[in-house]
């Protein structure tokens, strides 16, 4: 849902900015990894336990994040690996956020719930792009579920933002594996006919 239209009200800032970027002559790849640094430094700040700064951390790397593919488009730099390794990068980033709240959750004495909710988060999130690449390199395309990555990014951030993190965790786990499930499904009608 977000994923289709959540860009569309940041496009026309996002193009200027490409803009810029394009004259300073940097690489769409090298966004990539300076948004993949980013994310560690989110990271690294949620593991002291500083979820609100974190969150709003989490914000600026998320726009950035868009900035690769924005640059690419623009400057026609779009290749087969740049997009294989933004999608790659972006698996990391995810992983490393998670990961990082994981080892927050572990030093506190009720955190073993949100432990296992960000476990299977991270499972869902994992499988919500092996099936699409998996069902891809079959042939078949696989873009159904209304879970995806940026819907994953700002239900974390409004959770982080807000400190309602146990209902968001909830949210997390249950409807990314909900989406892997409908992809799975999705898959399944596409190779019955």
């Amino acid at each position: 849902m977000l994923s289709k239209y959540g860009r569309g009200w940041i496009a026309a800032p996002l193009n200027q900015i490409a803009q810029w970027l394009e004259r300073t002559g940097i690489s769409p790849n090298a966004l990539t990894l300076i948004g993949f640094a980013l994310t560690v430094v989110v990271a690294i700040v949620l593991a002291m336990g500083q979820l609100l700064i974190g969150g709003l951390l989490l914000i600026a790397a998320a726009l950035f994040d868009t900035l690769d593919g924005a640059l690419a488009r623009r400057a026609g730099l779009t290749t087969v690996f740049g997009a294989f390794f933004d999608s790659t990068m972006d698996r990391y980033s995810e992983a490393v956020t998670l990961i990082a709240l994981i080892y927050y959750y572990s030093a506190q004495p009720d955190g073993r719930t949100a432990i296992l909710l960000l476990a299977a988060t991270l499972v869902g999130s994992l499988m919500v792009s092996y099936t699409r690449a998996r069902a891809e390199g079959l042939g078949i395309e696989c873009k159904e579920g209304f879970f995806q990555r940026t819907e994953r990014i700002v239900v974390l951030i409004l959770g982080l933002v807000t400190g309602w993190m146990l209902p968001v965790l909830v949210i997390l786990a249950v409807l990314t594996n909900i989406t892997a499930i409908q992809r799975i499904v999705s898959v399944y009608q596409k190779t019955k006919s």
